[in-house]
């Protein structure tokens, strides 16, 4: 592991990353985030954007899932709403955040406990990490996922230079017609508290933020069918009950004027059936 990778492992191994990737002490933000603007993108890659049957059940996958938030959430809405969930699997570097992932599971109903599932693995090893947990060869999981999901976290790759290999795991992982949703830091936003801070505490390398271009880019170069390709979103994961209410009602002018300059980079990918 070099210097960059044992930086942001240490950062997300602490008890400021489990509180703030927890889904009861992440604020009011995410609990919105996740039922007014991701939830729908979510819902929309698999209702209306994934090609490839369903059969038995949805195949989910989160990379760099945090505790787990996302991931849980997907699952309790598609096994509401439907599809139901044959399996799904989330990932991360961080062993500390992987331990909270198993406390979150515990949100759900007990009767879907047992369908998710949570490992330490690296973003662009995910499917030989995934293979080793689970005691199969790779490419048995190859063609394998309906839907993979990634927030706040391809960005990493970017700055490790490993983008491209990530981006080529999904690929061998999602099922042809599958579809990929990443979330991420827009580098046009002005005001992250976080690249305020950092300007000031780490090198260039530890901070930087792709355009929404050089996210898209490494889906392209390994053959996805990029189909969205945006900024949006105006509210921050932390935000409280009343920045919430403020940012909500700021988010219609905003969009009118400034959409580029939006918080959130989304790039959405499908692999060619």
């Amino acid at each position: 592991m070099n210097r960059l990778e044992q930086t942001f492992l240490t950062e997300y191994s602490s008890d400021a990353a489990v509180a703030k990737y927890s889904s009861e002490t992440a604020g009011r933000g995410i609990s919105h985030l996740l039922d007014a603007e991701y939830g729908p993108i979510y819902r929309n890659a698999v209702k209306r954007q994934l090609q490839a049957p369903v059969g038995a059940g949805l195949r989910l996958l989160e990379f760099g899932c945090g505790a787990g938030v996302h991931l849980v959430h997907c699952t309790a809405t598609f096994e509401r709403e439907g599809p139901p969930v044959a399996a799904a699997f989330g990932m991360d570097f961080s062993r500390r955040l992987i331990a909270a992932a198993h406390d979150e599971v515990k949100t759900l109903p007990v009767s879907v406990r047992h369908k998710v599932k949570f490992l330490v693995a690296r973003s662009e090893t995910m499917d030989k990490e995934l293979a080793a947990d689970l005691n199969v060869h790779p490419t048995e999981l190859h063609n394998s996922f309906h839907l993979v999901i990634g927030v706040n976290t391809f960005r990493y790759c970017c700055r490790a230079g490993t983008a491209r290999d990530c981006a080529h795991a999904i690929y061998d992982l999602l099922k042809r017609g599958g579809v990929c949703v990443v979330i991420d830091m827009n580098n046009k936003f002005p005001l992250f508290r976080t690249r305020l801070r950092d300007r000031l505490t780490r090198p260039k390398e530890e901070r930087y933020l792709p355009t929404l271009e050089q996210y898209a880019a490494p889906f392209a170069a390994v053959g996805f069918e990029v189909l969205e390709r945006r900024t949006f979103c105006w509210i921050p994961h932390s935000a409280g009950a009343a920045l919430l209410g403020a940012c909500r009602a700021l988010t219609p002018v905003l969009n009118a004027v400034a959409p580029s300059f939006a918080m959130r980079s989304l790039v959405i990918a499908r692999k060619p059936l």
